[in-house]
């Protein structure tokens, strides 16, 4: 396992900002670790990759513990943070070097990777300017450049495509997507349509606890409320529609279109055909609808505040 977490927790005074969480992650997964602001996010990464130390509980990475094997750990850590400290005063390649030495890279291969990730994360054409001098997007790149700068088998990224452009944004989820083939990543962001396309399973925190982990597929047929999109041949009056079984409200969309909700999709998507059947009404479609992933996290989030 790359990732183990068992009963983490970290307080500051009164406040437990991370109260007794689980999780594991296998080699080759890419995870969403998304929460709203102040969730606990950023410190749940901190301590796993060793630069905060936990209240109560463990982590291990890699077969290494954060707090009594933090050396070790950071060998095969890479981790990108939310504030992305940079040394402005540098040069892109001589910040590259700098952080190629604390690796202990070896001094001969050393200008060859650095010349592969400055390739990798498309810092090719500002690689010669001082990091003060460029974009946020690029110094954005810059921090995810010393984060695999050793090549490292697990990335902790804290909103690696924070400031960057649409344009930029594709190549760094596509680079992130090819590393996580043969690498653990665990990833947050804001940005839902990027954890739709980068991540196979995602965690929501929400004050210090885990609320949701599971699959982007079964999370987005999990929510409170189902949907069934039906489109008929013909013109069919609401007074029918609502003798269909096991539909909580129906809605017109026009054009003969009809949004039907339910708690039990497929129960529903049999009452639907059967009803059909017996009243001679010609079905075009019928179709299911998820939850979005902004859906999954509102109901996450404000679930659980309610609670």
């Amino acid at each position: 396992m790359s990732i183990s977490v068992r009963s983490l927790t970290k307080i500051y005074g009164t406040q437990k900002a991370v109260d007794h969480i689980s999780f594991e992650i296998p080699k080759g997964q890419i995870v969403g670790f998304l929460g709203p602001n102040g969730a606990g996010k950023s410190t749940t990464m901190k301590m796993i990759t060793g630069y905060l130390p936990p209240t109560e509980g463990t982590a291990v990475v890699c077969g290494f513990d954060v707090q009594t094997q933090s050396m070790e750990l950071r060998k095969r850590t890479g981790y990108l943070s939310e504030q992305n400290s940079l040394y402005y005063d540098m040069y892109v390649r001589e910040y590259l070097e700098l952080t190629a030495g604390i690796h202990k890279l070896d001094k001969q291969k050393r200008k060859q990777r650095i010349e592969e990730i400055i390739s990798m994360t498309g810092l090719g054409k500002e690689a010669h300017k001082k990091i003060g001098m460029l974009s946020k997007g690029y110094k954005q790149r810059v921090g995810l450049a010393q984060a695999m700068i050793h090549n490292p088998e697990v990335l902790i990224l804290d909103e690696p495509t924070s400031g960057l452009d649409p344009n930029q944004i594709v190549e760094i989820r596509d680079l992130i997507i090819d590393i996580g083939k043969e690498k653990t990543v665990l990833l947050s962001t804001h940005i839902m349509q990027e954890v739709e396309a980068m991540c196979s399973r995602v965690i929501i925190i929400n004050n210090g606890t885990i609320v949701a982990d599971d699959n982007i597929q079964n999370l987005q047929k999990a929510g409170n409320n189902s949907t069934l999109i039906v489109s008929f041949e013909t013109v069919v009056p609401e007074s029918l529609i609502r003798k269909i079984n096991g539909i909580g409200k129906a809605e017109d969309m026009g054009n003969m279109r009809w949004k039907l909700y339910t708690a039990k999709p497929d129960e529903l998507r049999k009452s639907v055909m059967q009803w059909a059947l017996n009243n001679d009404i010609n079905i075009s479609s019928l179709q299911s609808e998820t939850q979005s992933m902004e859906d999954v996290f509102r109901s996450a989030t404000l679930d659980h505040k309610k609670k």
